[in-house]
């Protein structure tokens, strides 16, 4: 019979050799889009996105101005990729592509994914060409992500699909030609008839101000001095400048 001193060595050999389980990492939490919702009626069905007010704000803001205005009525998915992604938002039924008005800029690097279900906005060359145009990944494309993209500044992730997702699915099976100078369009048109918004979140009401209080005067101190009024002529304003 073994000596515990044997015992404990051969229990130690065993918890030495035995093999260890690798734990795998926990997933990462895919943020809450915070901002307004819309839905995108389409003639193959409604897509329901949440924006990311918070993460993307000038994006959110800018796409919000095209919704309001009815930009977005009768255009089309344009380009449809199997595997990739749907394009849409501003091209007219004619193939033509509608006024817009000045581009935004890049936010990629907000830290949101092109994973699938997520929309960005669709840009040129120039990383801060971005207008109205915008596409929904129907799969993960890191390739599009900040710092991995062509150029390093990537795509920008301003909603998420909430609801829709099957109606994407069916848009981007859609069979495709060339057209005009545009390939990957749907042979059957794949209009959007409009953006709408569903819900908006309240503004924030700044905090009230409160008024401090006054100490009551002592007995035979000097009244309080008034403040000085401020001069008839106002100080110049600083003229708006773009930042950098």
């Amino acid at each position: 019979m073994p000596s515990s001193t044997a015992l404990a060595l051969l229990i130690l050999a065993a918890q030495a050799t035995a093999p260890v389980t690798a734990q795998a990492p926990a997933p990462i939490a895919r943020p809450t889009p915070d901002g307004a919702v819309l839905a995108i009626d389409t003639s193959m069905g409604t897509i329901e996105v949440g924006l990311y007010a918070t993460k993307s704000p000038l994006s959110t803001r800018n796409i919000l101005n095209y919704v309001k205005a009815g930009f977005y009525s009768g255009t089309l998915f344009h380009r449809v990729i199997p595997g990739f992604m749907v394009q849409g938002g501003g091209l007219d039924a004619k193939m033509v592509e509608k006024p817009v008005g000045p581009p935004v800029r890049n936010e990629a690097r907000n830290g949101l994914l092109n994973t699938r279900g997520s929309v960005a906005l669709a840009r040129t060359g120039d990383p801060h060409s971005a207008t109205a145009q915008f596409f929904i990944n129907v799969k993960d494309n890191p390739a599009l992500d900040f710092g991995i993209s062509r150029d390093g500044w990537g795509y920008t992730v301003f909603g998420e699909v909430l609801s829709g997702m099957d109606v994407v699915d069916r848009i981007v099976a859609v069979p495709t030609t060339r057209m005009v100078q545009y390939d990957n369009v749907p042979i059957t048109p794949v209009v959007i008839t409009k953006v709408r918004v569903i819900s908006e979140p309240a503004p924030v009401a700044p905090p009230a101000a409160t008024k401090a209080a006054v100490p009551a005067a002592k007995p035979g101190s000097a009244p309080a001095k008034r403040a000085p009024k401020p001069s008839a002529k106002p100080s110049p304003k600083a003229s708006p400048r773009p930042s950098m």
